[in-house]
């Protein structure tokens, strides 16, 4: 039998038997069961990657992967076999990636948090360009949440939260543990997740989770699914879709599932005052983060004198528009399930700020002068029944001649049938100065697989600066294997203020459509290419006069190959009703003005050791010119070492003068192991003359409790030289004890 198999049989052998083995326990089509680990036997598992132990052939396997692409509803190329157990402590994950030229298997990343990446101009996941596989599992089987943990040939880590089938939440920071290793066969990894870290309701023993699995065979960019494979409809994200795991019987009870996450700061600060003297301070802290269940799937955090030193800098942004930019979050307290606080309408593909979302967690604790002292903050999270809650409230101290401010924010999603809901938020900031508070309900309805309906609508009311006014969107969006089109129709009114979240511009009633086919030739080498038009219309609210128009036709071919291009002709007029400053000389006035751009955007294969990316903007621009050129390089000799650079030029040209705004940067990151690395940012902004530097050292030196070392560097010109502007290193050690 196969257990016998394994035992007599060296490492490789063993995990051809396990893939291969005629006898061994198969699942169901859609279905899994979890082997219970007979500790009382002396059965383990050493995480080492390898599928080894007497275990993995106990358990029934997984298998069956089908592709979503290249080749839609085909056999996967490749053999991919998974295996899961269990014992008291862990849920335990094992996967057999078979590979019929092992010396192909891609894998050049060791870093956490790299593997996946936004997809460019539309939702959903993708690998960053290893070989790669991931796992989602819907502890609830509630068809709409979920978690992914995520791991290539080198053992890095990823980890997410899924909520309401897209909203996908990267920056969530899960404790687990992985191990991959390199076979004759392929390569293979063991996914050690402890119950502490997979919120799930109680116990009964037959109630079964929500699972898929996912994987990319990267030279040959063939992405295949346990479930969900379908294009129209399908995808990783797609919980209601996802097969079942059953067999999880008599799990621990949660309890309390107490943790605290204790931290210890020490740093010094040097700060150049108004007549360029300089200034030193030390910094010392102590905190602490709680965090417990109050019931199964509701989780309470309590965060006492908060820091958040050991976040990455914001990336360096040009400012050519008369609206504020947006700057994503990056604060862990703040990112954990996240996606059940989202109220709104996003950006399109990452190319426009939202028009509005309610909350904008980086209205707490950060100001346009620097960063804000939070000193306290409590967030109760999850799943009660058939509704998901959220409340948050933080505190956050004077300062920069601001007073105290609380915010507060409630929110409640309601299931309707397999994937819909309907919910209703609420976010209230106030302080001596006066309050202000939104208000408003929402909800998603799928219609069919793929035919999805999101809409809202919102009030806010104000004591003190600011204004009483409402907001409401209604989208539709529909993504298919051979179309694509979406319709959004919203208005912001002229006295809307979400003091707590974030709103492009007031006064503005848009509404945009997107529609095209997408084609699958076999010529040149094509996987695909599609087609695109577009258009949109603005007028204001208040007198129903006309601010923007634009009417354009696109084209995305994307190359077996891995190489993508994209190209973009849209037309179009502005208004400006107010003057406004495109730099310190040069003034925009008031007026229409003709907006047809040019855009194009090209990437080579995120599969090779160099990947180009090149963009390009040529449009006219508020009675001139604008032109844009853009490139990054990015280079990965070892999966140890990665550089990636990038150059932004921007020549403006307009009737009041011209300047050049360019950005520049350069990243390095250097990775001994997967618990230990050091990052490099270094920007330059032509516009604003300013030059930076942020490095990052980090030592996971227990899952979930870390060392950093950050050390930051900002200089700006004088006209003269480059003067200090401040300087600061801080170290920073955290400790993650769970009860």
């Amino acid at each position: 039998m196969a257990p016998n198999c394994v035992q007599l049989a060296p490492a490789a052998v063993a995990l051809l038997c396990l893939v291969f083995w005629p006898g061994t326990v198969t699942a169901q089509d859609d279905q899994v069961g979890a082997y219970r680990i007979r500790t009382e036997m002396g059965e383990s598992i050493r995480l080492d990657g390898l599928l080894t132990e007497d275990v993995w052939s106990s358990a029934a396997a997984l298998s069956g992967f089908t592709q979503r692409e290249p080749d839609e509803g085909v056999a996967a190329t490749e053999e991919t076999v998974v295996r899961i157990a269990y014992d008291e402590h862990m849920l335990y994950i094992g996967v057999a990636a078979h590979d019929s030229e092992p010396d192909e298997i891609v894998a050049r990343i060791l870093q956490r948090d790299k593997l996946i990446a936004p997809i460019f101009f539309s939702a959903g996941i993708q690998f960053a360009g290893d070989d790669a596989i991931a796992i989602l599992l819907d502890p609830f089987h509630d068809h709409r949440n979920g978690m992914v943990f995520a791991t290539n040939p080198n053992g890095a880590e990823f980890e997410a939260l899924v909520t309401d089938e897209g909203s996908l939440n990267i920056d969530w920071r899960g404790v687990w543990e992985v191990k991959g290793a390199r076979t004759p066969t392929g390569w293979s990894a063991e996914f050690a997740i402890p119950w502490q870290t997979l919120r799930y309701p109680e116990a009964s023993g037959d109630e079964p989770w929500g699972i898929n699995v996912f994987r990319v065979i990267r030279r040959k960019n063939e992405d295949v699914l346990w479930q969900s494979w379908q294009r129209e409809g399908g995808g990783f994200l797609r919980v209601s879709r996802a097969g079942h795991l059953t067999g999880l019987a008599d799990l621990p009870q949660q309890g309390l599932s107490l943790e605290t996450k204790t931290f210890l700061l020490a740093g010094r600060r040097q700060e150049a005052n108004e007549l360029g003297a300089i200034t030193s301070s030390y910094q010392r802290e102590v905190g602490i983060d709680i965090k417990t269940e109050v019931r199964p799937g509701l989780v309470l955090d309590l965060t006492v004198n908060t820091d958040f030193a050991q976040v990455e800098v914001d990336d360096a942004q040009v400012n050519l528009t008369r609206f504020s930019l947006f700057f994503p979050e990056k604060r862990d307290f703040f990112l954990e399930n996240s996606g059940i606080f989202d109220f709104g309408l996003a950006g399109e593909g990452g190319m426009r700020t939202p028009a509005y979302q309610m909350l904008f967690s980086r209205n707490i604790g950060i100001s346009r002068d620097g960063a804000v002292p939070i000193l306290a903050g409590a967030r109760l999270t999850g799943r009660v029944g058939g509704q998901t809650v959220g409340l948050l409230n933080v505190i956050t101290d004077e300062a920069y001649g601001a007073p105290r401010e609380n915010f507060a924010v409630a929110r409640i999603k309601r299931d309707v049938g397999q994937s819909a809901y309907i919910g209703a938020m609420m976010v209230d900031r106030r302080s001596s100065d006066g309050w202000n508070t939104t208000a408003g309900i929402d909800g998603q309805f799928v219609i069919g697989s793929a035919w999805i309906w999101d809409w809202y609508a919102a009030q806010s009311f104000t004591e003190g600066q600011g204004g009483d006014g409402y907001s409401y969107s209604l989208k539709h969006s529909y993504d298919g294997p051979d179309w694509r089109a979406s319709f959004t129709h919203y208005a912001v009114s002229p006295n809307a203020d979400a003091a707590g979240g974030f709103i492009t511009r007031t006064d503005i009633r848009q509404t945009d459509a997107y529609a095209g086919p997408k084609f699958r030739p076999s010529a040149l080498g094509l996987r695909d290419i599609g087609m695109f038009f577009m258009g949109g219309y603005g007028t204001t609210v208040s007198d129903g006069r006309m601010q923007d128009w634009r009417a354009g036709i696109g084209m995305n071919p994307t190359w077996k190959s891995g190489e993508q291009f994209t190209a973009i002709l849209n037309t179009s007029e502005t208004v400006v009703d107010e003057g406004f400053r495109l730099s310190e000389s040069v003034e925009v006035p008031a007026g229409r003005y003709r907006a047809d751009r040019l855009n194009w955007f090209a990437f080579s294969s995120p599969r090779r050791a160099a990947v180009l990316g090149s963009s390009v903007t040529i449009s006219n621009f508020y009675g001139g010119t604008l032109m844009s050129l853009g490139g990054t390089l990015s280079v990965a000799p070892s999966p140890q070492i990665s550089f990636t650079g990038g150059y932004t030029r921007n020549q403006v040209d307009v009737p009041d003068g011209g300047f050049n705004a360019d950005i520049s940067s350069l990243r390095a990151s250097y990775s001994y192991s997967t618990k230990l690395s050091t990052n490099v940012l270094v920007q330059y902004n032509s516009l604003q003359k300013a030059f930076s530097t942020n490095v990052r050292f980090n030592f996971i030196h227990r899952p979930g409790s870390d060392f950093f070392i950050v050390f930051t560097e900002n200089h700006g010109w004088d006209g003269q030289g480059w003067e200090l502007s401040d300087r600061g290193m801080v170290m920073k050690l955290t400790y993650l004890a769970r009860m």
